[in-house]
């Protein structure tokens, strides 16, 4: 329910760069529902961001750079709170860094008692590993102390955060939000690249990053290939191993049976005619694109990560142990019919509503 003044609470969200990408797209959705009772401006690293133009007109935006610079994350993690004094300090009500990384330290200084830090990644592993890694994650375990608030897009990413830094402030388990409607209106558009095939198609989308495991993936496509199992992979993604993976798609010969689209500002059009959905990650914070695979119905195939609890109400899905030779043997099953599970023929009923109601109440929540 709209409390009192809520009309003139204003918020602003803090995150790097507003391109395609899971989190960019939660926040976008949930920014331009919002706009309706709050004051909100999103404040982004990098201008120029493709998800820029859906937002509502009645959103501000600000961006504090146009390119990307290698040595602006290290300036940013000094010298953030001098981004912070010039934009943000005493302006807002709410203050809300919604993803890992620069944009949570430079909204960690001030003293607004109502800042949020939104976690979308397994913070155990988001970071990689290495001296490098090491250090940022005993940093930012300071700059995270400084919220008096954190919210977690999954139980398990909230679980590795307590394991790594431990249990303070306020936490919240909040899973993505999406726009049914307008990922239902988008489908209906056409494309002129993915046909109705012969043969079953499975599409991921992700970007191409070495998180996502595109690269054990082709090498399992190439195994069921190999032994007789006609069915093609699409993925939708960009990313820096883009040309490492088409080097290898080219180098096993798959450039007919596992292709990359790359980006789509509107994936679901694809999405909605393809036999199966697939994120084989090594690790997860939700997973989004499931949320988003869940209203077509689709077969979901996922590796065991936290985008599990993404599938916790839906029955028409197949979760894997997260070993290469374990996705090779359990999507042979399925593509050869093995796999005893019964593809509901009911439309799934999804309602997510609550979920703008449950962040309202952290945001209200003093």
């Amino acid at each position: 329910m709209l409390q009192k003044n809520d009309n003139n609470k204003s918020l602003i969200f803090g995150i790097t760069k507003l391109d395609i990408g899971g989190a960019e797209r939660v926040l976008v959705d949930i920014a331009n529902k919002l706009c309706v009772k709050y004051n909100i401006t999103i404040l982004t690293i990098y201008s120029g961001g493709e998800l820029e133009k859906e937002l509502n007109e009645k959103i501000k935006i600000i961006n504090l750079y146009k390119n990307k610079n290698i040595m602006l994350p290290l300036y940013l993690l000094f010298f953030g709170n001098k981004k912070y004094k010039k934009i943000i300090k005493n302006k807002y009500d709410v203050e809300i860094a919604f993803l890992e990384g620069p944009i949570t330290r430079i909204f960690s200084y001030g003293k607004n008692k109502n800042k949020i830090a939104w976690v979308h990644n397994d913070i155990k592993k988001v970071f990689g590993k290495g001296i490098k890694a090491n250090i940022k994650k005993c940093i930012d375990k300071r700059f995270y102390k400084k919220y008096n608030k954190i919210i977690f897009v999954s139980q398990d990413n909230r679980k590795s955060f307590v394991e790594l830094y431990g249990d303070f402030n306020k936490q919240y388990v909040i899973y993505n939000y999406i726009d049914k409607d307008r990922i239902l209106i988008k489908s209906k558009e056409k494309n002129n690249i993915l046909k109705r095939e012969n043969v079953p198609v499975i599409l991921s989308i992700a970007r191409l990053v070495k998180q996502k495991g595109i690269d054990r993936l082709i090498r399992v496509h190439k195994k069921l290939i190999e032994d007789g199992i006609a069915h093609k992979i699409y993925v939708i993604g960009d990313g820096e191993e883009k040309k490492k993976l088409q080097k290898l798609i080219d180098d096993f010969d798959l450039k007919e049976s596992f292709i990359l689209l790359g980006k789509k500002s509107n994936p679901y059009c694809y999405l909605k005619n393809v036999d199966y959905f697939a994120l084989l990650s090594y690790y997860e914070g939700y997973g989004i694109v499931i949320e988003e695979a869940k209203l077509f119905n689709k077969t979901i195939i996922i590796t065991n990560t936290a985008a599990k609890e993404a599938v916790r109400d839906y029955n028409n899905c197949l979760i894997i142990s997260n070993y290469e030779n374990d996705i090779y043997v359990e999507l042979k099953k399925l593509l050869q019919g093995k796999y005893n599970y019964i593809k509901s023929q009911n439309e799934y009923q999804y309602d997510n509503s609550y979920i703008l109601e449950k962040i309202e109440e952290v945001i209200r929540d003093e």
